[in-house]
């Protein structure tokens, strides 16, 4: 089946032919649903801070920032932005003139509140030798949006979303990327006064980036008494999976075996390759002005407080299940600390011996950890915090997405709709051991998790293999914990019009 040109491009990409194998295979089988044991609650699952644990946990980050402790910030940021125009593009494509539909007037009507308003206004004078306004009164506001998305305007359609300007400052505009290093400064400054922030990029922006940073560091430094060690990484060949035809054989274009990127699970390998003791996960549109950051800035140092305060009581039990001889009274507080903090259930554990109690113990904790901000269900687009059955028949906390639910089954899909928050990706990761080394995250992933999903290329269908999904089964082997959080620290940008929503004006 497979040619000498075939091997010679898996070897480029760095895909044994044992891994194309395994990944067809997954076409013919598909992936399993998850069982779960229902939605994760306040009552059961997701923790509310109140207060005093509020304060409790600033003071455990405000201390651990006062080490030696290495601090990074983790930024997906490869996206195109072509999805936020979606609407302006179909208007360009339309076949009539003036804005017909709800979000093309909303567009239209409030565009003077985008941050990008002046740079647009330039080209659309340099370009069509009339202003914004004056191509309103004549009616040619398809021009207007040609500027805006188009690579003889702002080129915003083909950009990514980290380039794009989002807000609006007195004397300064701001994009999205540099409102993360605002946010960075602000709560990942450990005692060298350094931000660390690494940004996964596409190849084809990288340069684009680089040269944004370069020239707002330092500004940025200046402003908050900080210094910035900015880094990049590019998403992996060799996380690319097949995609296959109706056969279930590797689909061809022009003889070639088509190759997609795995989706953003393949980024659990350029999380791999970084060494930080504690690292912030956050999408690059999920940002707001600094009218508004006190709230997201709070709730990030309390999930971190979160982190760092079970470590600390893992790491001691750990050392202490290294010891010969472990008193029973210890065992079962270690028991109980799985189930009551870590959400660790496991129906069969009355049935251990004490050596088998102590080497399950040993093991679930382990491994890396993470602590996960949920929001409360308005609506919004997000995987869902569930208790779940694993492998090896232990119940606990996990990130779903819809297509690991049987919603087929009328009892599964009735505990989905049951849930009451979302993951709005606003994770904190602890991704060493008890000994200071780096677990190796990839031991950690449940290959099981991925999805297929039906596309086309040059007008003919294909299956496209998607990868277990960064913070759900890409991270199916943590320990995990839910933090409820306020709904006002997530204010994503999906959209070009969520821009003028009260929140990012």
């Amino acid at each position: 089946m497979l040619t000498t040109a075939d091997l010679q491009q898996l070897n480029e990409k760095g895909i044994s032919k044992e891994q194309l194998m395994d990944q067809l295979h997954s076409f013919e089988t598909g992936f399993p649903y998850l069982k779960i044991i229902n939605a994760a609650s306040p009552s059961n699952g997701i923790t509310v801070v109140d207060e005093q644990i509020i304060a409790d946990l600033l003071q455990v980050w405000n201390d651990y920032l006062k080490t030696d402790a290495s601090i990074l910030k983790f930024v997906p940021a490869s996206g195109a932005a072509s999805r936020m125009f979606k609407d302006l593009f179909e208007y360009l494509d339309a076949d009539y003139s003036l804005p017909t539909q709800k979000a093309e007037k909303q567009f239209v009507e409030q565009i003077k509140n985008f941050a990008f308003y002046n740079e647009l206004n330039a080209a659309c004078i340099q370009n069509n030798g009339m202003d914004i306004n004056a191509l309103i009164a004549t009616g040619n506001t398809k021009a207007i949006v040609a500027n805006l998305l188009q690579d003889n305007g702002l080129n915003y359609g083909s950009l990514p979303k980290g380039l794009l300007l989002f807000h609006s400052y007195a004397n300064v505009k701001r994009t999205s990327l540099q409102e993360h290093l605002v946010e960075g400064a602000l709560y990942a400054s450990a005692t060298s006064n350094v931000v660390k922030i690494h940004f996964t990029v596409s190849s084809e922006h990288r340069v684009l980036f680089e040269n944004h940073v370069r020239s707002s560091v330092e500004a940025y430094e200046t402003l908050l008494g900080k210094k910035f060690e900015i880094s990049f990484s590019e998403q992996k060949p060799s996380t690319d999976t097949v995609a296959a035809d109706e056969k279930n054989e590797p689909f061809r274009d022009n003889g070639k075996i088509l190759f997609r990127p795995g989706g953003h699970g393949a980024l659990i390998e350029n999380l791999n390759d970084l060494d930080a003791d504690i690292i912030f996960v956050k999408n690059i549109d999920n940002v707001v002005p600094d009218s508004i950051k006190d709230k997201t800035v709070v709730f990030k140092k309390v999930i971190a407080g979160k982190i760092v305060s079970l470590q600390q009581q893992i790491f001691a039990y750990l050392h202490e299940l290294e010891a010969t001889e472990v008193s029973a009274e210890l065992l079962a507080e270690i028991s109980s600390f799985c189930e009551n903090e870590l959400c660790i259930t496991n129906p069969n554990i009355n049935q251990l011996t004490a050596d088998e109690l102590k080497n399950y113990l040993f093991a679930k904790l382990n491994r890396p950890i993470r602590v996960c901000g949920m929001v409360k269900n308005t609506g919004e687009p997000g995987g869902g915090p569930f208790l779940t059955v694993n492998e090896d028949g232990t119940v606990s906390t996990q990130i779903l997405e819809s297509s690991q639910i049987d919603t087929a089954n009328p009892v599964e899909k009735e505990k989905m709709m049951g849930s009451t928050h979302f993951n709005p990706v606003d994770l904190v990761c602890a991704v060493k051991d008890y000994k200071g080394q780096k677990f190796n995250l990839l031991n950690f992933v449940d290959k099981q998790t991925g999805f297929i999903s039906y596309k086309s290329k040059s007008g003919k269908e294909l299956k496209a293999l998607e990868l277990p999904g960064l913070w759900n089964g890409a991270m199916s082997d943590w320990n995990t914990v839910f933090v409820e959080v306020p709904i006002e620290t997530f204010n994503p940008v999906k959209t070009v019009n969520d821009l003028l929503r009260p929140e990012h004006q």
